[in-house]
């Protein structure tokens, strides 16, 4: 938990209107500001998803690569005024949003040197997760929100499950190469054997490999039996935890520090809980 501390610093006037703007959706021109910029992202998603058609990519070339460099400038000069308006630039940096702004920004400079590398722009769809602060959707943040709590808190007992599960397809193909091997070229090797495993065990079943003796096709039969029950077992796990994390109450709401540009505070802090700093906005002289 971050430790509390007061407030000392001299507020920027500028850098509190621009973090109106940028950050708080809660106010008509910052509200104005994210729909501006999830139009934008959408709008880029769709230029290098076009781009990507090769028909399209040969006729419009010149189009594209003009669209796709003036999205990258809007979206540098976003995040350099995301860096700017916040007090502690290099925590918001740090931030899940932080980097995916970033990261929304270098596959455009990172195309000067390595040929391709602009298509990776498509990583810009995970700003529009910002749709659910813009549009007053925090109930399903806050759902959200509890199920990756369940999945952290359930986390142990899912690795102690899958090293059983890589422990149990390693015996069933190595098991199966004992039965098969000899008589069927599918199954040539230990880990080609493996590979059927857990095609069947997860009850994906490709069919691209298939046993033919008798009883190499009893051993599949009762490994598609079983991938049925152990696809219940982590889901049980899973689900346990989902309950008693859904019986807190999780109220927050979108207010953004201005020191760190985090958001999901509970409604009745008055301090931030990433970076301990002061969340009521200070009086400016």
């Amino acid at each position: 938990m971050a430790t509390k501390k007061k407030s000392q610093f001299k507020p920027d006037p500028k850098k509190e209107w621009l973090h109106e703007i940028i950050f708080e959706a809660d106010t008509r021109i910052g509200r104005i500001f994210d729909i501006v910029l999830l139009i934008i992202i959408a709008a880029s998603v769709i230029v290098v998803a076009l781009e990507s058609m090769e028909n399209l990519h040969i006729r419009f070339s010149k189009l594209f690569l003009i669209l796709e460099w003036t999205f990258t400038i809007i979206f540098t000069l976003e995040y350099a005024l995301r860096l700017y308006c916040v007090y502690e630039p290099w925590k918001y940096a740090k931030s899940f949003f932080g980097i995916i702004d970033l990261l929304a920004t270098l596959p455009t400079y990172l195309s000067l040197v390595f040929t391709g590398s602009h298509y990776f722009l498509v990583i810009r769809v995970l700003r529009l997760m910002r749709i659910f602060r813009i549009f007053k959707l925090g109930h399903f943040m806050k759902e959200g929100f509890i199920i990756v709590e369940a999945l952290k808190a359930s986390r142990i007992k899912i690795t102690v499950f899958l090293i059983f599960v890589i422990l149990m397809t390693i015996i069933i193909g190595s098991l199966m190469y004992l039965l098969e091997g000899g008589q069927n070229p599918s199954f040539s090797s230990i880990p080609r054997s493996v590979y059927w495993a857990i095609v069947t065990l997860t009850t994906v079943g490709y069919g691209d490999i298939t046993p033919v003796t008798p009883l190499g096709q009893l051993l599949s039969a009762v490994v598609m039996i079983m991938g049925y029950a152990i696809l219940a077992v982590p889901t049980g796990i899973v689900s346990a935890e989902f309950i008693q994390k859904n019986k807190k109450v999780y109220s927050t709401n979108t207010q953004a520090c201005r020191f760190c540009g985090r958001e999901g505070h509970d409604n009745n802090a008055q301090y931030c809980k990433f970076c301990g700093n002061i969340l009521n906005e200070p009086e400016v002289d």
